[in-house]
């Protein structure tokens, strides 16, 4: 499986931005999605996440209530809607897919697949 992140960008602070993973075949099913995000200086973090069985969502505490994670299943991308965006948000953004159990849905080693990361900027 490859994935393809996209639609990062430059953004000021209140503004939006909607980030795709497109996944090369059909992950719906087999996979659980997460985005994650590396600030600079600072280790890779979890954003959010979509398990694969029942489509149950968790977010960071520092996103929810502003970021919505979803999947189009037909098209094999899922996206990451942010909304509100504050200076803190400024990341390289990273999708990753797995047959990644909820209680292991924060750690990093737990994903089997990464996409190359889209850089998010907000400006203050």
């Amino acid at each position: 499986v490859q994935l393809q992140a996209s639609g990062g960008g430059l953004v000021q602070a209140g503004g939006s931005l909607r980030l795709s993973c497109q996944a090369s075949e059909h992950t719906s099913i087999d996979y659980s999605m997460g985005w994650f995000r590396q600030a600079p200086g600072k280790e890779r973090e979890f954003v959010a996440f979509i398990r694969r069985s029942n489509g149950a969502r968790d977010y960071a505490d520092s996103v929810k209530g502003r970021f919505t994670l979803s999947r189009d299943n037909a098209k094999n991308t899922a996206y990451l809607q942010m909304n509100s965006l504050k200076p803190e948000d400024t990341a390289v953004y990273y999708c990753a897919a797995g047959r990644t159990i909820w209680g292991l849905r924060k750690n990093l080693g737990s994903y089997d697949y990464w996409g190359q990361g889209t850089l998010v900027t907000v400006s203050s």
